[in-house]
């Protein structure tokens, strides 16, 4: 009998159902909140808002583009956390609710795992290459910046992490400090294409072990501008393309540097990357110079994985059903963890 999941996510600010039977992808549907756009940052009490009037329309569509009916069901998976806790409550709220009505098993999805094993996501008529365990990840992402060991779908240990900041973070609030808008990362994204990557330098950590540091850097960004538009109060608009080329350079090289030094150390040749900041082009390229000169055997997400969907919570939850590791229903939300 087929193994047919429906998966759930609703962390942040996009609501997103997806279908998955036996391991392939029928539908992965996101409905973002343009809400948050003039407030420079996502708002919790609005994005909790509008999760109530998505979800219900955003699982329709899911189930209606998978032809699937909820009674060919066999599981609903869900973001339990981490996230937003208003964001989560009505993810998991409506999951409890759609489990009981069904008689179906609910399974709880790690946020951060899910990002992870979105490399896992096949779809009908597509190459579908799978990293081999053990491999190592990068996620990057707005709250996380991480090197895991993923040695099974269930066994993941953080090698190294952001002690302050994380990379999607720092980009964010050095594009907020240029008045470029939110959310930033498409847009230094955008810009750093047309500038000179090395127009500008700014301070790189110096943390031992795998561990990421961004702060000083967001710091040294604001500095520096700060001292430039004394000279030239039109300093920003006049170099933005190679501000932003040089910001996410350093950021890349820091990013980087990191995962060269676990790869040697663990001896692993098979590098994934994960979470919304892999979308970007400047941390791709660099994947692809490290495979070409490292001998890495790289997987890079399509950009609609990158972001928050449900595809990636739906495969989480796939695996888990295989083990039966089902969740009770007063198993609650949780705002803050890492791995698990």
């Amino acid at each position: 009998m087929s193994i047919i999941i429906l998966g759930i996510e609703s962390s942040c600010d996009d609501t997103s159902a997806a279908v998955i039977k036996d391991g392939f992808l029928l539908s992965n549907v996101v409905d973002g909140q343009a809400v948050h756009e003039s407030y420079g940052g996502v708002v919790p009490e609005l994005a909790s808002r509008a999760h109530q009037q998505n979800i219900v329309p955003v699982v329709h569509e899911a189930l209606k583009r998978a032809g699937i009916s909820k009674d060919e069901l066999s599981a609903v998976a869900f973001t339990r956390g981490p996230g937003l806790m208003g964001s989560l409550l009505v993810g998991v709220s409506f999951a409890k609710g759609f489990s009981r009505s069904l008689g179906i098993p609910m399974i709880d999805v790690n946020h951060l795992t899910g990002h992870v094993l979105a490399h896992f996501i096949k779809v009908e008529n597509e190459e579908n290459i799978q990293p081999d365990f053990p491999f190592l990840c990068l996620l990057v992402s707005g709250g996380n910046s991480q090197i895991i060991l993923v040695r099974a779908y269930n066994d993941m240990e953080i090698l190294g992490q952001t002690i302050d900041d994380a990379a999607g973070e720092a980009i964010d609030k050095c594009s907020k400090v240029m008045g470029l808008g939110y959310p930033g990362g498409p847009i230094i994204d955008k810009l750093a294409r047309q500038g000179n990557p090395k127009a500008f330098c700014f301070s790189k950590p110096h943390i031992p072990g795998l561990d990421y540091s961004f702060s000083g850097l967001k710091t040294s960004f604001l500095y520096s501008l700060r001292d430039w538009i004394k000279e030239d109060p039109n300093f920003i608009e006049h170099h933005k393309t190679d501000l932003a080329a040089s910001l996410e350079a350093t950021i890349v090289d820091i990013l980087m540097d990191k995962l060269r030094k676990a790869a040697r150390q663990y001896n692993i040749k098979e590098v994934a990357v994960a979470g919304g900041v892999s979308a970007n082009n400047g941390l791709r390229n660099a994947f692809r110079e490290h495979a070409e000169k490292y001998g890495w055997k790289i997987f890079i997400p399509k950009f609609s994985y990158t972001t928050d969907n449900a595809a990636m919570i739906a495969i989480t939850g796939y695996f888990k059903y295989q083990d039966k590791d089902f969740c009770p229903m007063e198993a609650p939300a949780y705002s803050r963890v890492t791995l698990k």
